[in-house]
């Protein structure tokens, strides 16, 4: 029996920082003249596509049957998306908008943030932006549910993964607050404390993706629909930076509601070093 593929999380991580950090710094660089705005958007667009290009390359050339496999069944495996999940997920979030903006009103904003925004927040608005919504939420998944949650989920329970994802997911976002025309670019320069409170807000945002990407066996066309609608939601509605900070806290609530309903799955540790084992011994479609 061939030896079951043993993930190499370091390796990975160090590979994706590298490229898409070079990217983006490239792209601060040109993103200081705005006659180079359309380099500075390129490059930005590069490094997305680095976590997705990197799993991608590490398992084509990992020669683990295993590994391929388990991608294409997490890929096109329509069998294991269950659309109650998915549903219940994308509701949970409204939910989560919904209350944050009723919060909201008790530190004086408005009610008319239940209302769509003119434009995106980021890289100039309109096609382009929807079109780097679409690249982040369906490309990235490839390269975070492809290879980067599982590499870490092989060695601790999904509890622990999904606080050193979240940590890692969101330093990985960095170097973005200083290029221009971005999201996390445009909330710097409104306060600081929107930066702090994007960081804070992807540690339970992390624990939802977990919940919704286990309970669909691993699928990522489970978690590029709920990653293209929280995407969405964040974008589309009017949400001021104030209310962003009042949903962290809202999304914390639920975070841990969803670990308390889901203690089995989140601290469970059968599957540790055994995420390929169904796959190996012909289990799955």
């Amino acid at each position: 029996m061939n030896k079951i593929y043993t993930y190499k999380p370091v390796r990975f991580y160090s590979i994706v920082f590298t490229l898409t950090w070079s990217f983006w710094f490239i792209g601060i660089i040109f993103g200081k003249s705005a006659a180079d705005g359309g380099l500075s958007l390129l490059f930005m667009l590069l490094g997305l596509l680095a976590p997705s290009v990197t799993a991608l390359c590490t398992i084509l050339f990992s020669k683990s049957t295993e590994l391929k496999r388990d991608l294409r069944h997490k890929l096109v495996g329509l069998f294991r998306v269950k659309p109650l999940i998915v549903l219940t997920s994308i509701l949970i979030f409204g939910a989560i908008v919904a209350v944050s903006i009723l919060l909201s009103t008790i530190f004086g904003e408005s009610l008319g943030q239940f209302s769509f925004a003119d434009d995106f927040s980021f890289a100039g608005g309109g096609v382009l932006a929807l079109v780097t919504i679409i690249v982040a939420a369906f490309l990235e998944e490839v390269g975070w549910r492809g290879y980067a949650e599982d590499s870490i989920a092989f060695y601790c329970s999904w509890w622990k993964e999904s606080i050193i994802f979240g940590l890692v997911w969101g330093l990985w976002h960095l170097p973005l607050f200083f290029m221009p025309e971005t999201y996390q670019y445009n909330i710097l320069q409104q306060s600081p404390w929107y930066m702090i409170n994007f960081f804070v807000s992807i540690m339970p945002l992390g624990f939802l993706f977990t919940w919704v990407y286990v309970k669909n066996e691993r699928s990522i066309l489970a978690c590029m629909i709920f990653h293209f609608f929280v995407n969405l939601l964040q974008e589309k509605i009017a949400l001021t930076q104030a209310t962003k900070c009042v949903e962290t806290f809202v999304l914390f609530i639920v975070a841990i509601i969803v670990v308390a309903l889901n203690r089995d799955m989140f601290f469970e540790t059968r599957h540790i070093g055994r995420l390929l084992e169904d796959i190996a011994a012909g289990g799955g479609v």
